[in-house]
């Protein structure tokens, strides 16, 4: 029997499962561990798990683990999360730079909120009137109405495992204009099911929202999402986009032990 200590964080109701990973205990390859970590019955619930590592000529390296236990591509609220934590570990203060799976990261937190610095995005693709674009994971953008009552499950299952996204997979989300901004729900693969939040996708939904609406320049857009609010900017030109930065909540809830096998 082995204790694993872990912090649960959670951002805009995008919850995680943290783990200080720095002295390398935890098997990285154990994707039936992770699983059993995220689910809500039979371990501590989450939709997702993320390693806090050592990286050399960064504060820390950030390792995702999506819910079905494989590793994962970028998480936008998970790495608001992990700033926090390190934070919390004495590791950071109030600005860090980390190493994800998509490169360089740079973040600033101030109490319980993080802007979060995110990759460049230089191409915007179209499948009908969707946009589909890459902001550290695939997602695919889609106008509706009546969001609150659209059946975001079953019409984002079907898109993620239609016969051109199914291999890869791909995040779906739902977007409706919602006064300055929009509010957007999303279909998040690896989880396979509808989260509160998901940050890549709400970047992802401004980027498209901002080409719909052939906005130009410097941009902050807010997004709410099931979970919260939260705040994109970025330097739009044309299809390019720079200077992108995820602003939202990243909270602390809980820290324990859980005994595994």
């Amino acid at each position: 029997m082995q204790k694993i200590k872990f912090y649960k964080y959670q951002g805009a109701g995008n919850d995680f499962i943290l783990i200080d990973n720095r002295k390398g205990d935890f098997d990285r390859k154990n994707e039936d561990l992770v699983h059993r970590l995220c689910d809500r019955r039979f371990g501590i619930g989450a939709d997702g798990v993320m390693l806090l590592q050592d990286a050399e000529n960064y504060d820390f390296e950030m390792v995702y683990y999506n819910a079905d236990g494989r590793e994962g591509s970028m998480c936008g609220n998970g790495g608001r999360c992990i700033v926090a934590f390190a934070r919390d570990l004495g590791i950071t203060h109030e600005k860090t730079d980390f190493l994800a799976v998509d490169g360089k990261h740079q973040a600033s937190i101030h109490g319980d909120q993080v802007n979060l610095g995110m990759i460049d995005v230089e191409q915007v693709d179209k499948d009908g009137e969707a946009f589909v674009l890459n902001t550290g994971s695939p997602h695919y953008i889609t106008l509706v109405e009546d969001l609150a009552r659209y059946a975001v499950y079953e019409k984002g299952k079907a898109i993620r495992n239609n016969e051109r996204y199914r291999e890869k997979g791909i995040n779906v989300n739902f977007v409706e204009k919602e006064g300055e901004g929009y509010f957007v729900r999303t279909f998040e693969r690896g989880v396979e099911d509808e989260t509160l939040a998901c940050g890549t996708g709400a970047t992802a939904a401004a980027m498209a929202m901002a080409i719909h609406e052939n906005r130009e320049g410097s941009i902050e857009m807010p997004i709410r999402v099931l979970g919260g609010q939260l705040t994109i900017s970025f330097l739009k030109e044309g299809n390019r986009f720079s200077q992108v930065y995820l602003k939202g909540p990243a909270q602390f809830v809980f820290e324990g032990e859980i005994n595994i096998l």
